[in-house]
């Protein structure tokens, strides 16, 4: 999101909870510049209704960044845990996306990111629910991009192997975390504006010739 308001951008950002103080901080740097808008991805009503409310905003972009993790083998799994995780990272980007296509199509312009993950391809104990709701959001915006390429739209993913973010450190253990940072080759997670550099490009013109692409924002050993 930083780098979009330093590049001149007008962002709107969605979350549960606008108030917080990260969002409240970017809020007071960056103005008018930056609205906030409360949107639950499980609601498309609510959805339907923030997007509406754009009017006289052409919609140009949209990240879908929306997501649920967790750390829980299969067999322990109950279903609304799986439900919950589905939901929103995959039922949820596929929402926002076909709200937001609604108003693309008409203008035949506009590009959408998915913020995916290397989990799509590569397997890990007690990531069932999170591999498959991240192989579907690579798998949709395949699909998706080859139905609106003669709109002139773009569908593309970012796949992150590891990004240290608040979220993260929440739903996952320091021993799991320090395992997953051994097997990158930089000895380290990737920052979060590393991961959103690759989004930026994603999304600008450098990339006008890329959709129904997932790019690995990685530096996992096999």
């Amino acid at each position: 999101m930083r780098q979009f308001l330093e590049a001149g951008s007008k962002v709107f950002a969605t979350a549960r909870h606008p108030e917080s103080d990260a969002l409240q901080s970017l809020k007071a740097v960056h103005g008018d510049e930056l609205q906030l808008l409360t949107l639950d991805v499980t609601n498309s009503s609510e959805i339907e209704t923030a997007v509406t409310s754009l009017a006289g905003h052409p919609v140009n972009l949209l990240i879908n960044n929306a997501g649920l993790g967790g750390e829980t083998p299969l067999v322990d799994m109950a279903d609304e845990e799986w439900h919950r995780v589905i939901d929103v990272t995959l039922t949820g980007t596929m929402r926002c996306t076909r709200a937001v296509l609604r108003h693309m199509e008409p203008r035949a312009a506009g590009v959408i990111v998915n913020n995916a993950s290397v989990l799509g391809w590569r397997a890990q104990t007690g990531q069932a629910r999170y591999a498959a709701a991240k192989a579907g959001d690579m798998a949709m915006a395949r699909c998706v991009a080859l139905e609106v390429a003669e709109a002139g739209i773009r569908v593309n993913c970012v796949a992150p192997s590891l990004a240290i973010h608040p979220h993260l450190a929440k739903t996952s253990s320091d021993e799991l975390i320090e395992t997953l940072v051994a097997r990158e080759a930089f000895g380290r997670a990737a920052e979060p504006w590393e991961v959103a550099n690759v989004i930026v490009f994603l999304a600008s013109d450098y990339s006008s010739y890329m959709t129904g692409e997932v790019v690995s924002v990685s530096s996992q050993q096999p």
